[in-house]
């Protein structure tokens, strides 16, 4: 059995926090703001495998009211996501996703990000798919008052 399972977070863009996406520190003068690391692409993951196996999302998981996850390394809950789609009897099959920020210039990470991820997750990088986008000046993210990030997953019994 195949179950796909899509998964949408955001994050605003603050100054004095670190920028963590796709599980890698990346330099830029603002971070995201979060009970967590605010790992928008990581979150975004996580409830697209949280969804396909039909376990709720990622605050259903993981809330963020709990003191536990407070600054949490989001490795962690990707790591722990993985756990329970695999408690229910699936594996990943694979990822696919968007980043969406106009700010910084993200292309130049995602390599290092699909061999983050892989590692965490224990699957060959050319499972995980990441793409990255401006929104043309649009919106929140054109306005680099946030990032966004979309994931599609496949997972298998």
């Amino acid at each position: 059995m195949i179950r796909v399972g899509f998964g949408y977070d955001v994050h605003r863009l603050v100054e004095g926090r670190d920028l963590y996406i796709g599980g890698i520190k990346i330099p830029y003068k603002f971070g995201l703001d979060g009970h967590s690391d605010a790992d928008v692409l990581i979150h975004a993951i996580c409830d697209a495998m949280l969804g396909a196996a039909n376990l709720g999302d990622i605050g259903h998981q993981f809330p963020d009211n709990s003191d536990e996850f407070l600054g949490i390394d989001s490795k962690i809950l990707l790591a722990r996501t993985n756990e329970l789609i695999k408690e229910k009897g699936y594996k990943l099959g694979n990822i696919d996703a968007t980043i969406a920020a106009q700010q910084p210039r993200l292309n130049p990470h995602i390599p290092n990000m699909q061999q983050t991820l892989a590692q965490v997750l224990g699957v060959d990088a050319d499972a995980v798919s990441i793409k990255a986008t401006t929104t043309e000046r649009l919106g929140f993210e054109g306005r680099k008052e946030g990032i966004s990030a979309y994931a599609v997953v496949l997972i298998e019994k």
